[in-house]
């Protein structure tokens, strides 16, 4: 634990509550402003809910505009405001948000419990200052396409900006494992995680939202249905991000093992992950061996197969920007060039370790 985390872990703190009365801020307000980084808060190492640590109370309070400049900042609208506010009609303002042109930041269950997504209203101002030329008009031919097959990027880019920030704020690097862990369904983790200790120290050290879990059952369904990635390369990124963290984490120490045999479980830990690697080396030696053999024609039928592709995050900026047709790239969400993603490791024990064996991949 580094000093500051220390310091941290020994400051006073107050339970969120407290801390949102004594900034003025209503519950969604805070949490807001908890997810953006505007409040800082502490977590225990082995999870639990955040807490506000009392000097982080005293600094925010002393900020001028106190407290009606915090409540402004994390300020959201729904459908038809953000529409107002852009001064577009309503199903244009969701043809926008489906598209990925602005990112929900939360939502909310109507009467009818179908999901109400809200968005902040500094970034839709931030918008329409950007990109002036998709607020009328027609609509760009890129975007057409993309909404006319059906595509909704509302919960992508929640939940993505969701782990990033979420990722960026803890300090715990199993903790950050568990954020990436998050987005996978329990078959897709067992297949990169597979030692169950380990999934169940996942569990239990993943962040929790500072009010806790939602309340109502049909909440927490909503939650259930939206947090795991539904798109493959989503999916792929997600496994190739939990498989980062849990390195480091690993590094940093060992999950909690059954009776406390803590250095055995360890030793167990990466030997399969070595296992793993080698068995990745040695399926990439053969498959090289069997190329060479096979001749030149072989070798381009390979190339000519699918490959794996790593894709960048996704971001809500990524709107598709056909205006700008000198400098258009693929619309949000779309896979990037064939090949391995800046700054991942290369070689198939990474594939190996991500469950994706004997699929096509970036050499080593």
């Amino acid at each position: 634990m580094s000093g500051r985390d220390e310091a941290a872990a020994t400051a006073p703190t107050v339970a969120a509550g407290r801390a949102a009365r004594d900034l003025g801020l209503r519950r969604a307000e805070f949490e807001i402003a908890v997810h953006l980084g505007l409040i800082e808060v502490v977590t225990a190492r082995d999870g639990g809910r955040p807490r506000v640590p009392e000097e982080e109370i005293a600094r925010l309070r002393k900020v001028p505009g106190f407290p009606g400049g915090m409540a402004e900042r994390v300020r959201t609208v729904g459908t038809a405001e953000g529409a107002a506010l852009l001064g577009i009609a309503p199903a244009r303002f969701t043809r926008l948000a489906r598209a990925g042109c602005f990112c929900p930041v939360t939502f909310y269950l109507n009467r009818y419990r179908a999901v109400v997504w809200l968005y902040l209203a500094d970034e839709l101002s931030a918008f329409a200052a950007r990109e002036p030329e998709l607020l009328g008009g027609r609509a760009p031919v890129e975007m057409r396409a993309l909404l006319e097959s059906g595509v909704d990027r509302r919960p992508r880019n929640w939940r993505s900006q969701r782990i990033d920030r979420l990722v960026s704020r803890s300090r715990d690097p199993w903790a950050r494992a568990a954020v990436q862990a998050s987005a996978l369904d329990p078959v897709q983790l067992a297949e990169v995680v597979d030692d169950p200790y380990e999934r169940a120290y996942l569990a239990r050290v993943r962040p929790e939202p500072v009010f806790g879990r939602p309340a109502s059952p049909a909440a927490r369904e909503a939650m259930a249905e939206l947090l795991p990635a539904d798109d493959p390369d989503e999916i792929l990124w997600r496994r190739v991000g939990l498989t980062l963290e849990l390195d480091r984490a690993r590094e940093d120490r060992p999950a909690p093992a059954p009776g406390g045999d803590v250095a055995a479980h360890a030793t167990s830990v990466r030997g399969r992950a070595g296992a793993a690697r080698s068995a990745g080396a040695a399926s990439g030696a053969g498959g090289a061996a069997a190329g060479a053999a096979a001749g030149v024609a072989a070798g381009a039928g390979r190339a000519a197969s699918a490959s794996l592709v790593l894709p960048v995050p996704h971001r809500a900026t990524a709107c598709v920007e056909a205006s700008r047709v000198a400098a258009a790239g693929p619309p949000a969400g779309a896979a990037g060039p064939a090949g391995c993603a800046p700054g991942l490791p290369r070689g198939r024990g990474l594939l190996a370790r991500l469950g994706w064996r004997g699929r096509g991949g970036c050499a080593g």
